[in-house]
């Protein structure tokens, strides 16, 4: 089982669309998408950038950003459209062999870690209750993972809840992080927000990184106004400084407007924005892709920005592809497509996405571009 994080509504539209793209979409910016990307690494402090090194590709300390990777398009995961601070970050079992033991309170590996490492989960099950009955927090939080993710046992949420819960009392972060998201969720235990935001403290003072991200969504959804944003990017900062993207994107809204105790710098949200792009998160590849053109926050790079906005396209953004065709049809960054610039705008019509504007230019196309931008539209991603 997956926990599934509550989702808060905070703070809309700090980094604003670009205006040159010109956009006047109606339903499809308002496209019902899934929410932002999960984070599928284990926190390490050493690297905290996990982008591609090369000096001509966007990089942590380099405002340009650059072109992203050719030939390789972000693996997609939907976020909002419209340009929110993100959701709270979510958790995605991490492969076997990246799985770090620290995660589940242990000093070193031990035999059902090293089960569970393997893949071996029914072993690592049987290995960890033992010592899970006989209180050990490590084989605790364990336990419950392997309970909420059904690994070699049957899925259940409610039994991994109570293991969760016994390790968080011990002071296990992971432990209280995840407990903290079932009492959010209140569906296999008591909903208990007052209780979730205490455990969610403490795991963010412990270091887990995605705690201290959704607890500074938690801070701003209790305070929304200035005080609020400045408490929350203390605990913004910290998980953007592991490399984590949501926290990235959060604080390069925050320097674009000055917020939350923060100057208003936007070289270093354009460098946060890079980031954050560099590890596959569309909405700031959007956001970079229209700062390069615009030159916001740095020199102005059309063909980067067109290279970005492309990138983001690609993993299947929708807003993305509208802009993307935009692109197209003015030639931006560019040479100018009309084949393309109708194919892409096609995609994206069929996610939902209307634009009058596009809708114009689409009908503008004789039959014969018509039918290329439809063969071209059905060979996109």
């Amino acid at each position: 089982m997956r926990l599934r994080v509550l989702f808060l509504a905070v703070l809309a539209g700090l980094i604003a669309p670009a205006c040159w793209l010109g956009d006047v979409a109606t339903a499809a910016e308002t496209a019902p998408v899934p929410q932002p990307r999960p984070d599928t690494s284990v926190p390490d402090k050493s690297a905290p950038n996990t982008g591609n090194s090369d000096a001509s590709k966007p990089d942590a300390g380099n405002q340009n950003a650059g072109e992203p990777d050719e030939g390789k398009p972000a693996a997609h995961i939907d976020k909002p459209i419209q340009n929110t601070l993100p959701q709270p970050a979510t958790m995605t079992p991490p492969s076997a062999d990246t799985v770090n033991p620290d995660r589940f309170g242990a000093k070193q590996p031990d035999a059902a870690y090293g089960a569970f490492q393997r893949g071996l989960y029914k072993t690592a099950y049987n290995l960890a209750m033992e010592r899970a009955k006989n209180g050990d927090p490590a084989a605790e939080t364990l336990v419950a993972e392997i309970l909420s993710r059904g690994l070699g046992v049957p899925v259940n949420p409610a039994e991994a809840g109570k293991w969760y819960a016994l390790a968080a009392e011990q002071g296990v972060p992971e432990a209280q992080f995840q407990y903290a998201l079932m009492q959010l969720d209140g569906r296999y235990v008591k909903k208990d927000e007052k209780a979730a935001f205490a455990l969610m403290q403490a795991a963010a003072e412990a270091g887990n990184r995605l705690a201290q991200f959704n607890f500074a969504q938690l801070v701003v959804q209790q305070d929304p106004g200035d005080a609020g944003l400045a408490k929350a990017a203390v605990y913004y900062e910290r998980a953007a400084a592991t490399g984590l993207a949501d926290a990235q994107y959060a604080m390069a809204q925050l320097y674009a407007n000055g917020a939350g105790g923060k100057p208003h710098d936007d070289a270093q949200a354009r460098i946060l924005l890079a980031q954050a792009a560099r590890q596959n998160y569309d909405t700031a590849q959007i956001d970079l892709a229209a700062w390069m053109i615009e030159g916001r926050g740095g020199p102005r790079d059309l063909k980067s920005g067109f290279a970005w906005m492309r990138r983001a396209a690609e993993g299947g953004n929708v807003a993305a592809q509208n802009r993307l065709a935009k692109l197209y049809m003015g030639g931006i960054g560019t040479d100018p497509d009309l084949i393309l610039a109708g194919a892409w705008y096609i995609v994206a019509r069929r996610a939902g996405l209307i634009d009058p504007q596009m809708d114009d230019f689409l009908q503008g196309l004789d039959d014969d571009q018509t039918k290329q931008a439809l063969q071209k539209a059905n060979r996109l991603p």
